[in-house]
This record gives structure tokens, sequence and C-alpha cells, in this order.
């Protein structure tokens, strides 16, 4: 076997044996999807980071600034970093105060148990598009490694990924996510060392002007700049796997630091992968799938054994993300669907339930990975599927006493259809701009043909 393909395999096996380990700690649905509401600043710091570094930071943004510069990659690592920023700053703190197991949950409680199971319905495709995305970058990652075909090492990614997310939940996540984010930070830095040695010091110093225009330069319309910004900032603010970390954080100010400093370190960590896409043009003109700039030069400029941490700390840092949203889609789907249509249920077979969803769709994200354009087109879809509704009634909700279960049916539907016609149908640059506006006008509208809401839905972030 391939050197470094050995060192890969005993990596994940390394990584699947951690997650068993820990598994065995698994009690109650609440030790499984929320780590049972017990995470401190370590922990909470990394998984917050890990879950969001994944393929579209290291594989995705990198690959759209080797072909269109810095503007390619003004969502990530630019604008989910302001995501972490604006989820610490502003939701975390009324969010755990909910004492919510999922972020459906809230929709339960302000609104109605309708209300709770359309948004379940709009962010499970939001889950599996973000499950995709990292699944095929782990094919990729390990096709550079092994010179196996893409859609081979990406049927072998989901299989590792769907094993290793069914075994230890939100509980072995996080601790993973430890590992795995000093594992990525050790071979993002080894290998930014090694390439600024070798020739992309003198790269960086003769990149063209035009590729260095985050903002495009004045020749993209304002309203496709702030489109480019406005689905990772408002499309994943409130997504249900940063939600998840809040709500299993140990106190509301370890949930609010702990995502402001995870904003910082991945701005920090991010502009190695920016940096790389913006001389890897220079350094492997050319590529024909430029989302493996990355891995290529990891491969190419680094020794075996190197390159082995490198690709492991890579592909750990992809699974720690897809673990997140496998474990996401199952938990709304198994808690908010699944177990109040069986109240009966114990807390093994609650258990049983959520891990039965994570094959389901891990099956399903297999499936869009294939057929996927891209890393970074999958993370933009899942972004913006359905969140602007999301978005709206999740702000609303928290915040204000304005609007019942209409208003709220209103806002998703509204969101939804817009961006799905003014994306597919009419093709509109500003697509997302529209939803939200039209989603939170919706809201405003039928809000006025609602009672206030009782004082035991009332809005508790002011507290």
């Amino acid at each position: 076997m391939n050197p470094t393909l050995l060192a890969i395999t005993l990596y994940i096996v390394a990584q699947l044996a951690i997650g068993a380990w820990v598994a065995r700690r698994i009690r109650t649905e609440d030790d499984y999807l929320v780590a049972g509401r017990n995470l401190g600043y370590g922990l909470a710091i990394f998984t917050v980071f890990a879950t969001w570094f994944g393929a579209e930071t290291c594989i995705g943004a990198a690959g759209a600034i080797y072909e269109s510069g810095l503007s390619g990659g003004s969502a990530d690592p630019f604008g989910y970093a302001l995501c972490l920023f604006f989820m610490g700053a502003v939701f975390a703190v009324p969010l755990w105060r909910r004492k919510l197991t999922t972020l459906a949950d809230l929709f339960r409680q302000r609104f109605s148990v309708g209300v709770e199971r359309l948004a379940v319905l709009l962010m499970v495709p939001t889950s599996l598009l973000w499950a995709a995305a990292q699944i095929r970058a782990f094919g990729q990652v390990i096709s550079v490694s092994s010179g196996l075909e893409v859609e081979l090492t990406i049927t072998i990614a989901a299989a590792v990924v769907i094993v290793y997310t069914m075994s230890g939940g939100l509980l072995a996540d996080a601790i993973t996510d430890m590992i795995q984010g000093i594992a990525l930070i050790t071979g993002l830095v080894i290998l930014f060392v090694v390439v600024m040695r070798n020739g992309g010091a003198a790269a960086l110093a003769n990149v063209e002007p035009e590729r260095l225009a985050i903002l495009g330069g004045g020749t993209v319309p304002w309203y496709e700049v702030a489109e480019a910004w406005a689905i990772p900032v408002f499309g994943s603010v409130v997504a249900a796997e940063l939600v998840a970390r809040v709500i299993a954080t140990r106190t509301p100010t370890i949930a609010r630091n702990s995502f402001m400093i995870a904003s910082g370190g991945y701005l920090a960590m991010g502009l190695i992968p920016v940096t790389i896409g913006l001389i890897g043009v220079r350094m492997v003109p050319g590529l024909e799938h430029p989302e493996q700039i990355l891995p290529q030069l990891a491969q190419t400029m680094l020794p075996t054994a190197l390159y082995a941490l490198f690709a492991g700390a890579l592909l750990s840092a992809i699974l720690s993300t897809v673990d997140s949203t496998l474990l996401v889609s199952s938990s709304l789907v198994s808690h908010n669907i699944i177990v109040p249509l069986r109240p009966g249920l114990s807390e093994a077979w609650k258990v049983r339930v959520a891990r039965i969803g994570v094959a389901v769709f891990g099956v399903l994200a297999y499936v869009m990975a294939l057929h996927a354009e891209g890393v970074y087109a999958l993370v933009e879809q899942a972004s913006a599927f359905g969140s602007a509704g999301i978005f709206v009634i999740v702000t609303f909700g928290l915040f204000t006493r304005w609007g019942g279960p209409f208003a709220a049916f209103m806002a998703l539907l509204t969101g939804v259809g817009v961006w799905v016609v003014g994306s597919y149908v009419l093709a509109l640059s500003w697509a997302y701009l529209a939803a939200l506006a039209s989603s939170a006008l919706a809201y405003l509208v039928a809000g006025l043909t609602e009672p206030t809401p009782s004082a035991a839905l009332a809005p508790v972030g002011a507290e």
C-alpha cells in the first residue's frame, strides 16, 4: 500500500476508535444529541471551529480563489468568520436560555407544532447539502493521495463518515473536534511555511491586483456582492449545527465567548487556504480540478511523513464537519417528528432512532456528493436553501412578541418559494436577498392578523 495512504488509513481508524470509546458514555437522547449540555471552554471553542472549518474552507474556498481571486472566497473564510461572531454576539445567550434540544424546539415553543415540523422539512436539506460537500471533499483528498478515481474515493469516504457519525453523537464529536482542530492547525501551518519557503513568497508578491479585489474590484454589481456576503452571514448564523453547539455548552457565557474566540481562530487559519488559492495559479497552473490545489501542493512539497500528517488533519477536519451535519439532520427528524409521535419510547430507543437516521441521511448525502458540481457550489446551496425564512422567524421569535404561527408559516413558505423561483426559474443573481426581504415582509404583514403571543411565548433574549 502507498505509505501516505496507509498513514491516512491509520489516522482514520484512530478517529473511529476515539469515537467508539467515547460512545460508551451515551445513555440518553441528551447525551447523544447535545453532549449532556456540559461542554466547557476547551471543547466548545474547538467544536465550533472544527464544525465550520472543513471542506468548504480548505478545499472549496482555496479552489474558488484559485479560479476567481479573493472575490471567489468572500463567503469563506470571511463571511463565515463573521457569521460565527454574529452568533456569539447576538444569538447565543437567548438561544441557550430557551433550554432547547434542537433549533426546531424554538419554533414549537414560540409558534406551534406545525411551524416546528415545516421548519424541520426546510432545515434537513440544508444539513444534507453540507454533509454532501464534506463527503465530496473527503473523496477528493483520498483521490489525490491514492490515485484512485474520485467516484470510488467518494464512496469510501461516505462509508467511513456514516460509521463514524453513528457511533458517538455530539459528545464524541466535541472530543474528537479538539484533537482534529489541533491536528488541522498544525498541518496547515507546516504546509504554509513550506510553501512560502519554496516559491510561495515570490508568487504572493507578484499576484495580479485584480485577484486581490475581495468585493469584485468595482466590476461586480453591488447587489451581487451583497448576495455573496448575505448567504454565509444570514444563511448560516442560525444554522442548526451552530445552535446545537450553543445548547451543548454549560453556561450562556461559555456559549457566547466560545463563538467569539472561534470566529477569530477561523479567520486566522482561513487565511492560509486563501493565500494558497491566490498563489496556486502560479505554482500549479492549469489544474483540471481547482479544488485539489491544497492537497496537490501538500503532496508535491511535503515529505511523505509530513504529507501524511497534513492529509490526516484535513480528513479529520472534514470528518468533524460531516459528523455534525448528519447528526443534526437525524436529530431534527428523530427528536422533533418521530419521538413526539411515539411518546412511550425509552431513552435507549430514542438514541437508536437517531443513529438509524444518521445512516439514512448519510446515504442520501453520498448520492448528492456524487452528482454535485463541486464543494463550493454545495456549500452555497446549503447556506441559501430555506434559511431566509429560518433567520427571519428565529430573529422575530427570540427578540420580539410580534407574530404567531400564521406569520411564521408565511415567512418560511415565502422565503423558500422566492429563493427557488429566483434561483432556478428567473436565474436572479440576488435571489437570496429577495428571499430574505420578502420573508421578513411576509412575517410583518401576516403578524397584523394575529394577537400578541401570551407571556409564556414571550421572547427571553432580553433577560
